[in-house]
């Protein structure tokens, strides 16, 4: 059983901390993502359970054995991993049969076995018919697809993969998203994947850890994360989101600048700054005032952006904070448009703010 255990893991450089004492327990067949901005310590996190760097503190535990502390280091070629690199690291003068076997020849296995698990390998991930090309002659998406088949082929118990399809174009990048899952389903091997596309984690993960400064911010399933950010971080890292800022009135309620919102999830600081989170597609805009003003606020459309089943709208609200909406494609209201948008207070998610803000006024930031 090749669960993994970070207990306490730190790696220092300089005077800051990449990893910072983080605690993650993951069970063995689970495909788990670390997903994160640049720099949030995620690829560092990696290289550590690689063995390509010892720990400044902290242990990890793989199937119950202790691979790294600050005493001792399992050396890589000792841990039965596969690791797969954002460049292929492929063999160029290497057929990919030869390229997809060479893990297997440094294993020392007999001909035949390496013949037999090269061919099924290869069957799998359907790159039979190229197995006498080389690299050189293969599309990106093929290339990475040989790199799995190699990783697969040495039945590590451990397998990591470092922004993997970083290097390919978007439509492949999706092709290839939807084929390490099926690969992880037919294997079910202890899986890291270390990204910082939230679409890719949530195509490919059972469990993602999202990392912001070396720590964990928060972990959960794709649904958790997505439906149930505890920070504002994670808010606006996963998913389409604004962040609207403002003050809580001690009721339940997030007083911003001209309107107020009540949260039907999360709980509102008991009193002082406060953040909203509400999805893009969560909000209503409205082309007449409604007789309810319960979250309500008015704004200007300032643009409008035609996306084929959906529209993109940018909202200006009076103290010139911008929200972004999207709705349906029938939906069609020109710039410079008086509208009214409605909170829905079910969508809306009070968030434990992520740093003290020193203004007042309501604030929005949106990811896509």
């Amino acid at each position: 059983m090749a669960s993994v255990e970070l207990r306490g893991l730190t790696k220092r450089y300089g005077g800051s901390n990449a990893v910072d004492g983080i605690d993650l327990t993951i069970d063995h067949g689970c495909l788990v993502c670390l997903l994160g901005p640049s720099g949030c310590g995620k690829t560092t996190t990696l290289r550590l359970l690689a063995g390509f760097i010892a720990p400044d503190a902290g242990e990890i535990h793989v199937g119950g054995k202790r691979v790294s502390s600050p005493a001792k280091t399992l050396p890589p070629e000792s841990r039965n991993m596969s690791m797969i690199f954002q460049s292929y690291a492929l063999w160029p003068h290497m057929t990919i049969a030869e390229n997809v076997a060479y893990g297997l020849k440094l294993r020392k296995l007999d001909k035949a076995t390496i013949k037999k698990r090269v061919d099924a390998i290869l069957d799998v991930t359907h790159l039979e018919r190229y197995a006498e090309r080389y690299p050189g002659e293969l599309s990106g998406g093929q290339q990475q697809r040989v790199a799995l088949a190699r990783a697969l082929a040495v039945e590590p118990e451990t397998l990591l993969l470092d922004e993997p399809l970083s290097n390919l174009d978007a439509n492949l990048r999706e092709e290839m998203r939807f084929e390490i899952r099926r690969l992880h389903n037919e294997y079910k091997y202890t899986t890291v994947y270390v990204t910082h596309d939230q679409i890719e984690a949530m195509t490919t993960a059972d469990r993602i850890v999202v990392m912001n400064q070396g720590r964990i911010e928060q972990e959960g399933s794709p649904e958790e994360i997505y439906q149930a950010p505890n920070s504002e971080f994670v808010a606006r890292f996963i998913g389409g989101t604004n962040i609207l800022k403002g003050r809580s009135d001690g009721d339940g309620a997030v007083v911003c600048d001209g309107f107020t919102l009540r949260c039907g999830q999360g709980t509102p600081a008991a009193a002082g700054e406060a953040a909203v989170s509400i999805r893009m597609h969560d909000i209503e805009l409205l082309t007449r005032q409604p007789p309810d003003r319960e979250n309500v606020a008015a704004g200007t459309v300032v643009r409008q952006i035609y996306l084929g089943a959906l529209r993109d709208y940018l909202v200006e609200l009076p103290n010139r904070a911008q929200v972004r909406v999207t709705t349906a494609m029938q939906i069609n209201v020109p710039p410079g448009r008086r509208v009214w948008l409605r909170f829905p207070p079910v969508h809306c998610r009070a968030l434990a703010p992520s740093a003290p803000d020193q203004t007042k006024s309501v604030q929005v930031e949106t990811v896509t």
